[in-house]
């Protein structure tokens, strides 16, 4: 045990002797006893101080997208009205979604007034009994995602049944490309109300 003691102090005793020296050039001077030089510590901050402030600023204005189902890491509010293919944010309140509601990101893919279709196939996950189906949801003719009747978790999922063929107004059919994807397919159209446009930084 000694001898790890003092290998350890041994390896740690370059650092702990430079100290002083690293203190003293942070302080402006070139070195250890020299002079202290106030106008490289000034440009020292000078540097440090405005990229920190933007840090500060920047970081709470930036969401970070915990999902892999939406090509975005990083989103930010981006006010206006909303269009086809621009990503929304919105709190979700569902039991599949966990006990306290949560905030997701998602595209806007059907917007009101478009046409909306769902077609039940017989579901294509493996392993399942006969009569499970999946539904294929359609927008103005174009595939937007497929739903499933069983999760990854072995969770039983429920998929949305239109209404009626157009979606209605105040509505928006938010999606994404990933086949596991939780979002319309199951839980149907979200209020324009509940929406914030996002805009994708990374």
């Amino acid at each position: 045990m000694l001898k790890l003691v003092w290998k350890t102090a041994r390896s740690a005793w370059p650092g702990i002797r430079d100290l002083p020296l690293r203190a003293a050039v942070a302080l402006g001077s070139a070195g250890l006893g020299e002079p202290v030089r106030p106008t490289r510590l000034w440009k020292a901050y000078a540097i440090v101080l405005p990229v920190g402030l933007l840090a500060c600023w920047a970081i709470p204005q930036v969401t970070w997208v915990m999902s892999p189902s939406i090509p975005a890491i990083a989103v930010r509010a981006d006010p206006g009205p909303i269009r086809k293919g621009d990503f929304v944010m919105f709190t979700l309140s569902h039991p599949l979604a966990g006990p306290e509601p949560v905030n997701v990101t998602k595209e806007a893919l059907c917007l009101p007034g478009d046409r909306i279709a769902m077609v039940e196939h017989p579901s294509m996950q493996p392993s399942l009994r006969a009569g499970k189906t999946d539904g294929w949801y359609y927008c103005n003719g174009e595939l937007l995602g497929i739903s499933k009747p069983v999760g990854r978790n072995g969770q039983a999922l429920t998929h949305w049944m239109p209404a009626e063929p157009l979606i209605p107004e105040g509505m928006i059919y938010v999606g994404s490309p990933h086949p596991d994807g939780f979002d319309s397919r199951y839980y149907g159209p979200v209020a324009i109300s509940r929406l914030t446009r996002m805009r994708k930084v990374l």
